[in-house]
């Protein structure tokens, strides 16, 4: 599918609204709706340029809050509708323009009814 995303293409740059390709649940992992987000200490860091692990383009913003509408093989704690907060993990795939993130797949998330 298609969506939206402020991304970090580069160190030191402006976040860019840009769309972007997002593959559904894989086994085991569930697709977010995200309702809310902030860009906290470790996002700022990685877009500064000076994380060491920090890698662009990508999509900053891992601290938020969603309702879970897709699910993936395997998932058994989690349901459509059900309310989470997603931890930290991003990811990205530049070659394929696939940025992962929390407006994306979420391997792992903490089950919070808001």
């Amino acid at each position: 599918m298609k969506t939206k995303a402020a991304v970090a293409f580069a160190a030191a740059k402006p976040l860019e609204i840009a769309e972007v390709d997002l593959d559904g649940p894989k086994s085991g992992e569930v697709l977010i709706e995200i309702k809310a987000t902030g860009v906290c200490h470790t996002d700022a860091f990685t877009l500064s340029g000076d994380d060491p692990e920090g890698a662009f383009p990508a999509i900053l913003g891992h601290e938020g809050a969603g309702v879970v509408v897709e699910v993936g093989d395997g998932v058994k704690d989690l349901k459509i509708g059900d309310h989470v907060i997603p931890l930290y993990t991003p990811e990205s795939n530049a070659e394929k323009n696939r940025q992962i993130a929390i407006s994306a797949i979420i391997r792992l998330v903490l089950n919070m009814y808001i």
